[in-house]
């Protein structure tokens, strides 16, 4: 393994200051809003203050704090934040982002986790430091299985798990990977409720479930990603104002929660894709894992916790259709980005559901 500092040079940089500046802007139909995606204005505010503003190199010193490094794994290079604690008997915690976000999500959690765990947080292959991929076949289940290598090479035989979004799917994989060794699965913006799913007989939870029709509305990033994300990348890589709508729309809940997350916390992600270059090859993570969006044919025997924010669409029906359900927790703020929007809340309820184990 080899240690590993963020340092973009200055040059790029500047590249990006000039490409913003002279970005071409699209039209728009008046009055529109969100409804036909993100508007010009919100694009606008942000790449302007992007270009005038935000400071990458004080975001840059700050996620420069957690120890990185990079090993092989699989033929692929894996990036990932290692924070050991100063707890004797700490117990290891693997935590996964999801798109379009990073491994910067969890920054924010790191140094309250890191007083009970062990904190392994790497970037998903294709992602940022750990990309871009070179083969076909990066799939939840692969990710998954190189996880688990990750934590045998740290030396960590037994450990908890955590993801939201896309992490949520690799958390719950690796527990069926590593039978036995995973202690808990714990997990938000979790996804169990499919269009195709018989809503009767749901109550409260009906709403909540019903967000994922809604999400099919504004789905079309997900079609594209999952049929032809390679056509979709020619934009993303060349131009940083496109980067930022395509990443800003999902942050923004598609119009449903703007002002949700801080532009800091916003453009560091969009920074970070734009300087590796991967936002093509995370896209590809849609294509890729495919086939492991259908759940399992028998629950995973692995304990496993749910934080449900606002936003969400996790239903306690499904979830104990496919999980050993031990733990659900329901809060009345935060949202889809957990780490971010209420990180004091998502620390809290992973304590208390490895705690309980």
């Amino acid at each position: 393994m080899d240690e590993f500092v963020i340092d973009i040079s200055q040059d790029r940089l500047d590249d990006l200051r000039e490409r913003l500046a002279r970005t071409r802007w699209p039209d728009a139909i008046d009055g529109a809003g969100w409804s036909y995606g993100v508007p010009p204005e919100a694009v606008r505010e942000l790449a302007a203050y992007w270009l005038d503003g935000y400071s990458w190199r004080a975001h840059e010193a700050r996620l420069n704090e957690l120890p990185q490094y990079t090993t092989e794994i699989d033929g692929q290079p894996v990036h990932f934040a290692h924070v050991r604690s100063d707890r004797p008997g700490a117990l290891p915690l693997l935590l996964t982002h999801g798109w379009p976000s990073s491994f910067a999500d969890f920054a924010r959690v790191a140094g309250p986790l890191s007083r009970d765990f062990h904190l392994v947080v790497p970037s998903i292959p294709g992602f940022a430091f750990s990309g871009p991929t070179r083969t076909p076949g990066w799939g939840v289940r692969r990710i998954a299985a190189t996880w688990v290598t990750l934590m045998d090479r740290l030396g960590y035989d037994r450990f908890g798990v955590q993801g939201g979004d896309f992490g949520s799917l690799i958390s719950a994989a690796v527990g069926r990977a590593a039978p036995g060794r995973v202690a808990g699965v714990h997990l938000n913006a979790s996804v169990t409720a499919f269009p195709t799913d018989d809503l009767s007989g749901l109550t409260e939870e009906r709403a909540r479930a019903s967000g994922v029709e809604e999400w099919q509305e504004v789905s079309g990033y997900a079609v594209i990603q999952g049929t032809r994300p390679q056509t979709l990348a020619y934009a993303l890589v060349d131009s940083p104002a496109g980067q930022l709508a395509c990443n800003l729309d999902a942050f923004a809940s598609w119009g449903q929660d703007i002002g949700g997350l801080s532009p800091d916390d916003i453009l560091t992600n969009v920074a970070i894709y734009w300087f590796t270059g991967t936002a093509g090859s995370a896209g590809r993570l849609y294509k890729e894992s495919a086939p492991d969006w259908a759940p399992p044919a028998e629950p995973d025997p692995t304990p496993t916790g749910f934080a449900i924010f606002p936003g969400d669409t996790t239903v306690r029906r499904y979830a104990d259709r496919v999980h050993h359900v031990v733990h659900w927790s329901e809060f009345p703020r935060g949202g889809h980005y957990a780490a971010l929007q209420a990180p004091d809340l998502l620390v809290t309820d992973i304590r208390a559901f490895f705690s309980a184990l």
